[in-house]
């Protein structure tokens, strides 16, 4: 995958709190910075509007996006984004620029699939519990996926799945696993609703009545 999205941005020489204030109350603008490379890290803006546009789409979050700078062009990837916390705006944001022949580490969104053929749900009444939304990869730009699928159809109640059962895709390596066996976190853990009882509880049952 190598697609794109873009956005205009603009250099942002005036730095400091009270700057970054009047940018966002009177602009309408996202200050944010890019980093990477050989490159001094640069202080851009963006507009909002266009911005929480962009977060709409999932995909936004996981494609290389071709920041229009100036009428300049600069590929990069979301490093980080800074939220208010009660309020639906974005505080600032991080970009990483990218070389299509460096490995870069990058969150991809989860996506579970078969919740509700699962096993420990449909057979056993139980119910899938997500620990994880999002994996932290490490990849080359072109293998960047859009997103990693989670296929929960084989967990029983009482089962976890880690992110070592994760299929990933051909070219894309979890960061977080590649520092050991003791990394392999869950990702997904299917759980015995109250009052129900699951078909092993029920066959344990009649052997002890006999």
């Amino acid at each position: 995958m190598f697609s794109t999205f873009a956005l205009s941005a603009r250099n942002r020489d005036m730095l400091g709190k009270g700057e970054v204030r009047r940018m966002r109350r009177l602009n309408g603008e996202v200050p944010a910075v890019i980093y990477g490379g050989k490159i001094d890290p640069q202080s851009i803006s963006l507009v909002h509007k266009d911005v929480m546009k962009a977060l709409e789409n999932e995909s936004f979050y996981a494609h290389i996006i071709n920041l229009k700078i100036d009428g300049k062009s600069e590929e990069v990837v979301i490093k980080d984004i800074q939220r208010h916390p009660a309020k639906a705006t974005v505080l600032h944001m991080d970009f990483l620029r990218i070389n299509k022949s460096t490995y870069l580490n990058i969150k991809i969104p989860l996506h579970f699939a078969n919740e509700s053929a699962c096993v420990g749900v449909r057979k056993q009444g139980g119910t899938i519990s997500r620990t994880m939304s999002e994996l932290e990869v490490k990849c080359l730009p072109k293998d960047i996926p859009e997103y990693i699928e989670v296929d929960v159809s084989n967990l029983a109640v009482g089962e976890t799945l880690h992110i070592s059962s994760i299929n990933l895709p051909r070219g894309v390596e979890s960061v977080v696993l590649s520092q050991g066996p003791e990394y392999d976190l869950p990702v997904a853990v299917v759980n015995k609703s109250k009052g129900s009882s699951t078909t092993t509880d029920a066959s344990e049952g009649d052997n002890d009545n006999n």
